[in-house]
């Protein structure tokens, strides 16, 4: 408890600090403050197309946080959830386009489990390198991240072109699609998907044995394997799961949002789940909600530049200065220390 307490009070004062950074920025770039900032939350809320962006961004955001979360439950820092990510997106859009004669509710369901098997296969070979020859997964994953990006941008300027301006696949068909909400925006019921997952995940790594013997196996793999538990299956576990969430992300955009696979339309969004993960000490209970601020402000972010003369970016390095003062908990104890040495100098004059 007293853990959850530190971090809302760390998150806190990080996110004042943040604002107060920005609103200097803001000040100095001859903006109205208030005005800037009530831009920015109207952007992410007010009304259908607004707060269905938020909603849109939130999901990849949400899931590949998840992702990240578990494979650190395993002690491996799956930075390779991108390419989990763009490779899953890659699998559904070409099973939504050239799979034919099956009912949506079959269609669907095929495409996501594909993105989700092809997602985990990836997160396998870090994984086993990590477990079998102990090679560091982090250099093996962010180079594995350029192998997927690579090899889809082959595949989609290749043999799945659709051979139009922009380089991406075939449009999915229809029975493919996943249904959309809040019209005119992209919000898309792939939500309910990733709300099911993360409870899913909740439930087994809060109470279940089997999330109980992946979770010990990352705290301590040498007593786990006195205590009858097979540590290396399962830590190669613990990467499939992260592997096909994030395969799961990319299906959900690829079906929900675009409509195909289109050339660079992550944008490293599995980095910012990463972050997001980061920021909530990879707490399952705590990634929600951090990852609808982080979505918010992105969606916010878009109104921000188009009706003042604050560029995107500001938001960006906002969120930058945000994960970095809630990554440095010495800051926190450096001055709960000052303030502690401050009441005992006051209390022995009196």
């Amino acid at each position: 408890m007293k853990k959850f307490r530190n971090l809302n009070h760390n998150v806190t004062f990080s996110l004042i600090v943040a604002f107060i950074i920005g609103s200097i920025i803001i000040t100095a770039l001859g903006e109205n403050v208030f005005r800037v900032f009530g831009i920015l939350i109207s952007g992410a809320f007010d009304g259908s197309l607004k707060f269905g962006t938020t909603l849109q961004f939130f999901v990849p955001l949400f899931l590949t946080a998840i992702a990240f979360a578990v494979s650190t439950k395993v002690d491996i820092n799956n930075i390779g959830v991108e390419g989990s990510l763009l490779l899953g997106a890659i699998a559904a859009a070409v099973t939504g386009a050239y799979v034919t004669g099956l009912s949506p509710i079959f269609h669907i369901s095929l495409a996501l489990i594909i993105a989700i098997v092809v997602g985990a296969a990836w997160a396998y070979i870090p994984a086993i390198l990590k477990i079998k020859l102990n090679v560091n997964e982090i250099t093996v994953t962010i180079l594995l991240n350029y192998v997927a990006l690579y090899f889809t941008s082959f595949l989609v300027m290749g043999p799945f072109s659709a051979d139009v301006g922009a380089p991406r696949t075939m449009t999915i068909l229809d029975s493919a699609r996943i249904g959309t909400f809040l019209s005119p925006s992209k919000a898309n019921y792939g939500i309910i998907i990733a709300i099911v997952v993360y409870f899913i995940i909740l439930f087994i790594f809060s109470k279940t044995t089997f999330g109980y013997k992946i979770t010990n196996s990352g705290l301590n793999s040498k007593f786990s394997f006195f205590v009858g538990i097979n540590s290396k299956r399962m830590r190669i576990i613990g990467m499939l799961i992260s592997g096909a969430i994030g395969g799961l992300a990319g299906g959900i955009e690829v079906l929900g949002v675009y409509g195909f696979y289109l050339y660079g339309f992550s944008f490293n969004t599995a980095f910012d789940g990463m972050l997001i993960s980061l920021i909530a000490k990879n707490n399952l209970k705590k990634i929600p909600v951090i990852a609808f601020f982080i979505a918010a402000l992105k969606s916010g972010a878009l109104s921000m530049a188009r009706y003042t003369d604050i560029p995107k970016s500001t938001i960006d390095m906002l969120i930058s200065i945000f994960i970095l003062l809630v990554a440095m908990d010495g800051i926190y104890e450096v001055i709960k220390n000052m303030v502690i040495r401050k009441k005992e100098r006051e209390e022995a004059k009196c």
